[in-house]
Parts: C-alpha cells; structure tokens; sequence
C-alpha cells in the first residue's frame, strides 16, 4: 500500500475539529485550507535546492532557493476547490488546473464534466486534491486523464482515505504517491468514508 500518512500533531488536532458534526461551515473551510497547507509542507520536504547568492544589509552569503521545479494543483471539482488556498498560499506560483468529476449515487462511478489544465502539465509535478479518497473512482479518474493529457509526475492529496480507495490508486497508478492525514476504517453502503467528516461538499459550501 503506497500511502504516506502525515500525522504532524496540528494536522490531526485540525482533523479531529473538522470530523465533529457541530463544526459549521465557516470553520469547516477554514479548517480545511489551514489542513491543506500544512500537508502541503510535508508533500514539498523534498523539493530541490539551489544555491544563489545574497546580500544581507551586513554582507553577501550562500542560500538556498527552490531550483526552478514546477508545481500545477489540480483540485478535483468541487470539494478539492476548499483546499486550493492552502496550498497556493504556501506555494504561490503554482498553476492551478480544474477536473470536474461527480459520482453518479447508482453506480458510484466517476463521471467527468469539465477539465481544465495549465498547457505544460509534462512539465510540472502536478499535485491532485480532493478532500475525501473514498471508493477511489474519481482519483483514478483524474489520474487518468491528467495521464492522457501528458502528465508523467503526480501526487494525490487528500484529507482522509478509506483503505478501499488507496487499494484502488494503488492498482490502477502504482507511481502515483498517495498522501494522506488519516486513513478511516471503511466504506459503509452508500460509498461514504466510515467514520469519515461526511460530505466534504456540502459541508465546505453549506448544501445538502
């Protein structure tokens, strides 16, 4: 299982406030940006440095700065949009791409709607949000299609997974790192992550 669970204290005190029924919406978005970048910091640990110089108001020095690597989020429509700040607050010259992807309640299936995506996605390590990894159709999905678009480095970020979800990932895109803050029990008949934070959608925009 390709999963990386990040279990920094914040993120699961943040975690732990976003799950609770009585959180309301405006926390709940909130929540969720503030989530988002930190697990933003620990997807980019390992980003590449290169040395420049710089003058200080005392004299010149050596530092580090990010070696030129392109980064594109690609938030999943619609839920993936409430952790797009996050991220783009930490890494603000990042491009942002668009999937559109609803489940269909029959089948459970992902079905596509709308993509939008920067033109040099071979260029860029695309990183794709979605706050809940559920049945995993609709990551393999965007995958998928971010694949057929020319994409060759992704990462998937969500806020919590079922096991069923990753398994799925797993199969279909086993180059794919799957980052996560907390992996959930199950899923129960409906598809919905067990004990889960409910519908990421309707909570971050206040619909049912």
């Amino acid at each position: 299982m390709q999963v990386k669970i990040i279990d920094h204290p914040l993120i699961q005190h943040k975690l732990s406030l976003i799950r609770d029924v009585r959180t309301g919406t405006k926390e709940f978005r909130e929540l969720l940006e503030e989530i988002a970048m930190l697990m933003a910091f620990e997807l980019t640990r390992n980003m590449p440095l290169e040395e420049t110089q710089v003058e200080t108001p005392l004299t010149t020095c050596t530092c580090k700065v990010l070696s030129g690597k392109k980064i594109g989020v690609v938030p999943i429509l619609r839920a993936g949009l409430g952790m797009v700040n996050g991220i783009i607050k930490l890494i603000p010259a990042a491009k942002v791409g668009h999937v559109g992807l609803y489940r269909d309640e029959k089948t459970l299936k992902p079905v596509e709607y709308y993509c939008k995506l920067p033109k040099d996605v071979d260029e860029r390590e695309l990183i794709v949000i979605d706050p809940m990894l559920a049945t995993g159709g609709s990551s393999v999905a965007a995958i998928d299609l971010l694949k057929a678009k020319g994409a060759k480095n992704i990462k998937l970020m969500c806020l919590v997974a079922a096991p069923e979800g990753i398994n799925l990932v797993n199969a279909h895109h086993p180059d794919v790192e799957v980052y996560v803050a907390a992996v959930d029990s199950h899923l129960n008949e409906y598809g919905y992550i067990v004990p889960g934070l409910g519908d990421a959608g309707d909570r971050i925009f206040g619909t049912k």
